[in-house]
């Protein structure tokens, strides 16, 4: 692991009752951008019994997850890719967990499209993917405010239309977001 980045939770949100804590490693193969991404969608998507690239340990599901949901029985009932994943694995992931709800977030709308239109051509399963593709501009902007201790103030995460309104280290942030349905 080459960097760890902690963040200090608090919520308007009454859906959303994060932990007062998290901390999200950089493996070395990682970018800040992934870091960035793995944290937004952990609390857009903030669920109980939501992990952080835990290791499954089942043989017949080789890949480890950005985030997953278990539920009692230990399957994934959630599934989150972060940043850059391939439209193999995502065919994959289809087959291996059949109950799952499968989400691809990306580091832009373009980013978002160019995997849509990766996954039609491949002539992935329908009705298995949802991809977000956050705001480029606010993305960056987050990223660079990125250090080894963070705060956050999450206000909310609307769907329809698609919007997120946080307060990260001192900045305000209210950004639109693209959803894509595969």
């Amino acid at each position: 692991m080459s960097a760890k980045y902690s963040f200090h939770l608090r919520s308007q949100d009454r859906q959303r009752d994060l932990p007062p804590k998290i901390i999200i490693g950089q493996q070395e193969t990682e970018s800040i951008t992934h870091v960035a991404l793995k944290f937004l969608a952990y609390v857009i998507f903030f669920r109980e019994r939501l992990q952080i690239e835990t290791n499954l340990h089942m043989d017949s599901i080789p890949f480890v997850p950005d985030l997953v949901q278990l539920d009692y029985q230990l399957r994934p009932r959630l599934w989150v890719e972060c940043g850059e994943c391939t439209v193999n694995k995502l065919n994959k992931l289809a087959v291996k967990v059949p109950e799952s709800e499968i989400w691809i977030v990306r580091r832009s709308p373009a980013a978002a499209e160019h995997l849509f239109q990766a996954m039609a051509k491949e002539e992935l399963r329908r009705d298995r993917y949802t991809l977000i593709g956050l705001d480029e501009g606010m993305l960056e902007e987050f990223c660079g405010l990125l250090k080894s201790r963070n705060e956050l103030l999450w206000v909310h995460c609307e769907w329809n239309p698609p919007n997120l309104q946080f307060d990260f280290n001192g900045l305000w942030f209210d950004a639109p977001f693209t959803l894509l349905r595969f």
